[in-house]
Parts: C-alpha cells; sequence; structure tokens
C-alpha cells in the first residue's frame, strides 16, 4: 500500500485566528498532524509515503525531511491551487499499487483506519472511500450508496444521504487515468473528481467509520484532541 498526504494548503483560517504554527506542525496531543498521519500510515502495510508541501511552508519542508523511515518517503514542493492538483502532482509516486490518500487535517482513531485499509486490501473494488455519519462540516460532500455499499453518486446537497466524505480516498490505478482527464477538462475539485470516478464506471465502495474530523479553524484543535482521547 502506497501512501499521499497533502499538505500544501496555506492554513489562512488558522492564521488568521491565531494559531502561529504551520497547519501540519499542529499538534494534536503533543504530535505534529503531519507526523502522526505518518506513524499511522507507517504502521498500516506502507510501501511508500508520498507528501506534497507548498513553496512558502519552508518550516513544514524541513521538518518533512528530518523524518526518518526504513519505507521511500517521497516530498514533493509546490504550491498548487487545489487538493485535486496537489493529487495531481502526487500521482507518479502512485501509479503501481493500491495508494491511500488524504489531506493532512483529517482526523480519525487509528483502530477505526486499521480497519478501512484491512478492508481495502482485501477488497476487489476499484476504490474504498471513507465516509462518515458524523457531521459538522462546513460544505460537506454527501455519498449516495446502495443497500451493499456501493457508491452511487457525490452530491452537494442531499435530505436522504444518511453518510458523507470523510476525505480519506482508498483508490487503485485506474483512478489515475480518471484524475489526469479531469485535469486536461479543467476540472479543479476534489469532489468533480469523485463525481468523474463514478462517471468512468469505477466501482467503489463506501466504508464507514463512526466519526472524522478537519481541523480548518483554532477551536478545532480542542475539539479533535478531545475526539482522540475520547
Amino acid at each position: 500500500m502506497n501512501y499521499a498526504i497533502i499538505a500544501a494548503g496555506e492554513g489562512s483560517r488558522l492564521a488568521q485566528e491565531g494559531v502561529k504554527l504551520p497547519k501540519p506542525l499542529v499538534k494534536l496531543n503533543g504530535t505534529e498532524m503531519i507526523a502522526r498521519l505518518v506513524r499511522i500510515f507507517s504502521a498500516n502495510n506502507a510501501k511508500s509515503i508520498s507528501i506534497i508541501v507548498n513553496e512558502e511552508m519552508t518550516q513544514v519542508q524541513e521538518f518533512v525531511k528530518q523524518i526518518e523511515l526504513n519505507i521511500p518517503l517521497n516530498l514533493i514542493v509546490k504550491s498548487t491551487p487545489s487538493s485535486m492538483h496537489s493529487f495531481y502532482e502526487l500521482r507518479n509516486f502512485l501509479r503501481n499499487d493500491k495508494f491511500c490518500l488524504t489531506t493532512v487535517d483529517t482526523i480519525f482513531k487509528e483502530d477505526d483506519f486499521g480497519k478501512y485499509i484491512n478492508a481495502f486490501i482485501s477488497s476487489e473494488a476499484d476504490g474504498m472511500m471513507a465516509v462518515t455519519d458524523y457531521i459538522d462540516d462546513e460544505k460537506p460532500l454527501y455519498v449516495d450508496v446502495d443497500r451493499e455499499m456501493n457508491i452511487t453518486g457525490f452530491l452537494d446537497q442531499s435530505d436522504s444521504c444518511k453518510y458523507i466524505s470523510g476525505g480519506i480516498y482508498g483508490l487503485t490505478p485506474k483512478a489515475i487515468d480518471t484524475l489526469e482527464g479531469c485535469l486536461q477538462s479543467g476540472q479543479s475539485r476534489m469532489r468533480n473528481f469523485q463525481r468523474q470516478l463514478v462517471a468512468d464506471g469505477l466501482r467503489l465502495k463506501a466504508h464507514p467509520f463512526p466519526k472524522i474530523v478537519d481541523v480548518d479553524h483554532a477551536g478545532d484543535i480542542a475539539k479533535a484532541e478531545a475526539f482522540l482521547n475520547s
């Protein structure tokens, strides 16, 4: 399993609210968010870990360079206009096997993640997306599923969908073709990429997590710590 972390955002909302550290280096219970992800991924069948950081975050770049692993750790330094563009920059590290991609501020419990990865490794689907029925997102992406948890659509609004996207993407190399097609057609949002996966006929499964939270605001840091400690 290859892993990838998108840590190329500016974290402007945190900065405006008085958080001085770059978002990837914000600590949850004493551990930087990016270091926490690297540790969890390393413990879950990691063959490689690839990270993209924007050009302005020199502190994050230096932090990543000092991480010592016994597997390849690939670092791309590039400022991109969106998460989908960041994914595109990481794609060449992800072509040869199943991979798991997430943003640096996606917070989940380790046991839940381990169950998800084990399910994805044994699955014959083209992808397995983390979903949750815990909704605390400013602009959630609703995930429509059938009775077998096959994903049938990704919706900006819904009164009937139980789940929303958790921001953890388990995919096979088939998805790279869809990604490249999205960029060539001028699309620029991860949710549009996910819609295109369905349109291209990839079989996607939804895997429920009890709870996933994002750290977008200063107040989310304490909420994320409380969640991990609960």
